[in-house]
């Protein structure tokens, strides 16, 4: 079985700066692009942050100038820097990624179990 395992949430006061972590591992062949994600109480999963086996990124609106997403291939490991971090950002955040688990097979998604972040004011 495939594993991402998410860590570095807390609680942190407005302004703060949190890293959060996802390891890969189990049946891992190749391991594609990889996001974040995140959702608050009462509202739907949205897109954080993404990065391609290449490097190239991508960042939701909010995101953009404070978040930062960065990946080591050879690690299975992804990283999502938050700073600046207002109590807007208080959510589950979740890490996704596109695995191979053989070669010749497909490709699918899978979902970490979610790291809580919660900022205070």
């Amino acid at each position: 079985q495939v594993q991402l395992v998410e860590s570095g949430g807390g609680l942190v006061q407005a302004g703060g700066s949190l890293r959060l972590s996802c390891a890969a591992s189990g049946s891992i062949f190749r391991l594609s692009a990889m996001g974040w994600y995140r959702q608050a109480p009462g509202k739907q999963r949205g897109l954080v942050a993404s990065i391609t086996s290449g490097g190239s990124t991508n960042y939701a609106a909010f995101a953009k100038g404070r978040f930062t997403i960065s990946r080591d291939s050879a690690k299975n490991t992804l990283y999502l820097q938050m700073n600046d971090l207002s109590p807007e950002d208080t959510a589950v955040y979740y890490c996704n990624a596109a695995i191979q688990t053989q070669w010749g097979t497909a490709w699918h998604d899978y979902w970490g179990q979610g790291t809580q972040v919660t900022v205070s004011s």
